[in-house]
């Protein structure tokens, strides 16, 4: 019988080696056999269903929410994007969402209902870096989060300060010059950096790297282990993927709900704030995801796009109105959270469009 190594394994399956080793130790894996300090599986050994995995459905009762807090974050307009939710049609077995950002309707999606198939992506590496660990080494992740914790939360201010500079050198560093090999501890890093940071807030330089100051906060939880649990559940059925929203196309087809939440078109000369990456999402790139929508409507999936509203500002202001203009737009109100200036937090309108 011919062998293959935990790391081989690792590579074939898309898994961690972590996790070979552990499936082998539950005696998950037939004929696999610890030789020295190493396993050693058959070449033959087909990978084993994952009993992490959870059956998405309302009645498992488990509710997960975001890891992060996202600079547009969906939480207050769940209310009404879930009106639009067309599962109700057992005809809509799939799920899109090709900028996941924070994940708020992705995580309200997986904790109600049982789907088919699930596809996330986005252009920040390392926030997807981040999901895939979550995915795949829980473990190790809530391990090193749980140790920042307990060294940066008794600290002083003065203290506390260093240690946050430390870490995001460190974060940056591993952003340039970071290997396989470091990709936990860059997870770590960023949910470390976003619990600590000014207002949670991910934001990079036109070098890429993360330029946010540390935050004041009295206690924060860095390390919530329960619901980082109940996440890498949720996301064991989950294809995650690296890349532009135009990767989805392969995916997205007359079963799949798809919902796109793009980087908001500014809607003052001020409000600019769209450096979740170093790549900005200008008027033409709204105009191209525009195009893109048309041709997945073409294919038949439910679709619904959130933007800004720039009629909060200017009235004769038409562009959503114009390249969305076979669709469907319905106003909705929301709350600016985010913003340097606290008056300038308030109520606002955003878009809510739709091809149903």
């Amino acid at each position: 019988m011919e062998y293959m190594s935990a790391r081989d394994a690792a590579i074939k399956w898309g898994i961690s080696q972590r996790r070979v080793a552990v499936l082998c130790s539950e005696n998950r894996i037939k004929n696999a056999a610890m030789v020295g300090n190493m396993w050693i599986i058959p070449a033959t050994a087909e990978k084993p269903d994952d009993a992490r995995t959870t059956r998405y459905s309302q009645k498992d009762g488990k509710k997960v929410k975001p890891f992060l807090k996202w600079a547009g974050g969906k939480g207050q307009l769940l209310s009404e994007i879930e009106k639009y939710y067309p599962f109700a049609d057992k005809k809509i077995s799939k799920y899109a969402e090709p900028f996941v950002g924070g994940g708020a309707v992705l995580f309200d999606i997986l904790s109600k209902y049982s789907l088919e198939s699930v596809y996330i992506s986005d252009i920040n590496a390392e926030l997807i870096n981040t999901y895939r660990i979550i995915k795949d080494d829980v473990d190790e992740l809530v391990f090193m989060l749980t140790s920042m914790q307990s060294e940066f939360v008794p600290m002083n201010t003065e203290l506390r300060k260093a240690y946050y500079m430390t870490k995001r050198e460190r974060f940056n560093y591993l952003k340039v010059n970071g290997n396989k090999s470091a990709k936990i501890e860059k997870a770590a890093l960023m949910i470390f950096l976003n619990k600590t940071c000014f207002n949670g807030l991910y934001r990079v330089n036109k070098k890429g790297l993360f330029n946010v100051p540390m935050g004041s906060y009295k206690n924060p939880q860095i390390c919530d282990e329960e619901n980082l649990r109940a996440v890498s559940e949720k996301l064991q059925n989950v294809k995650i993927v690296c890349g532009d929203y135009r990767k989805s196309a392969d995916f997205i087809d007359n079963c799949t709900f798809v919902y796109f939440d793009p980087p908001y078109r500014p809607i003052t000369d001020t409000a600019s704030f769209t450096a979740y990456t170093e790549n900005l999402f200008n008027d033409e790139a709204q105009i191209k995801l525009a195009k893109f929508v048309d041709s997945m409507h073409g294919k038949g999936a439910k679709i619904v796009i959130s933007n800004s509203d720039p009629k909060n500002f200017d009235k004769e202001d038409e562009f959503f109105d114009d390249i969305y203009s076979s669709h469907k737009i319905k106003r909705v109100e929301a709350t600016r959270m985010i913003n340097c200036n606290s008056e300038a937090r308030g109520k606002i309108n955003e878009l809510l469009i739709s091809n149903f």
